[in-house]
């Protein structure tokens, strides 16, 4: 499937711009992790892109979320291992993350809504301006943003990366795209 056949799909099961606008940027850092890692960008581009697809029929119910999004990307004829690191990506399922593709977006999505929540704390509201050190700070406040697992971010090691290269490469990938996100 080409990007603007899996857009098209994401723009027909989800409608909140915000999510459309994670799903972006979740593309965006699994572009940048696969560039970085030697990895297929296109395909971790899909997943990123897809990964919450049937979040507006599951948000109320998680235990379902993700296997919906699994259904529905099969029915799409996209590939096998897409399918696995989205179902993955939700560890209410307790799948094994097994493929690099499956860790990158088990980490991703949470960074996405971290950096986000970074940017709009800032006076202007720009991706742009934040920086590595005031992530870090941000990062050790327990009360800040806290629907973005640390935990989960941090196995960004289970990719061979430190925290710091996760925390720039996300956000060095989703300042690319600020113009698509509003930052």
């Amino acid at each position: 499937m080409q990007r603007d056949e899996a857009m098209e799909l994401l723009n027909k099961h989800l409608t909140s711009d915000n999510l459309i606008k994670h799903s972006l940027a979740v593309e965006a850092i699994m572009r940048g992790l696969a560039e970085w890692l030697g990895e297929d960008v296109e395909k971790f581009g899909l997943a990123g892109l897809l990964h919450d697809i049937d979040y507006d029929t599951t948000a109320d119910t998680p235990e379902r979320h993700s296997l919906l999004g699994a259904i529905i990307l099969e029915q799409n004829e996209i590939p096998e291992d897409i399918i696995y690191a989205v179902k993955v990506h939700n560890e209410m399922h307790g799948l094994e993350r097994k493929s690099v593709m499956d860790h990158a977006l088990y980490a991703a999505d949470p960074v996405s809504g971290f950096i986000t929540a970074v940017a709009l704390v800032r006076p202007d509201k720009k991706l742009e301006e934040v920086k590595l050190k005031s992530m870090k700070k941000k990062f050790k406040e327990k009360s800040f943003a806290q629907g973005a697992s640390r935990d989960q971010m941090r196995l960004c090691s289970e990719l061979g990366l430190e925290l710091d290269e996760f925390l720039t490469i996300a956000l060095e990938s989703m300042k690319k795209i600020a113009p698509d996100l509003d930052l």
